[in-house]
């Protein structure tokens, strides 16, 4: 789905596939707020900033999206340190 618009809404950017840190507090998750996501430059940087502890972990996201209830999303593609 790289480059893939999954929300037509001007405002929105196209979504990536992007590394970042995303906060959920448990794993099994598809998707998770833009609110609780830090997208970063690579894996590695997402791999340091991770924290399982503190229900932080590196993952590969797609995003930004809107749902129909017209939060922003990312959807979790891999989670790397669950």
């Amino acid at each position: 789905m790289k480059g893939y618009s999954l929300d037509p809404h001007p405002s929105i950017s196209v979504v990536k596939e992007v590394f970042a840190v995303v906060r959920i507090p448990r794993i099994k998750r598809e998707r998770v707020p833009a609110n609780n996501v830090e997208v970063v430059e690579d894996l590695d940087i997402a791999m340091e900033k991770s924290d399982p502890s503190n229900h932080l972990y590196a993952a590969k996201v797609l995003g930004p999206s809107r749902s129909s209830e017209g939060v922003t999303l990312y959807y979790i593609l891999q989670m790397y340190n669950a």
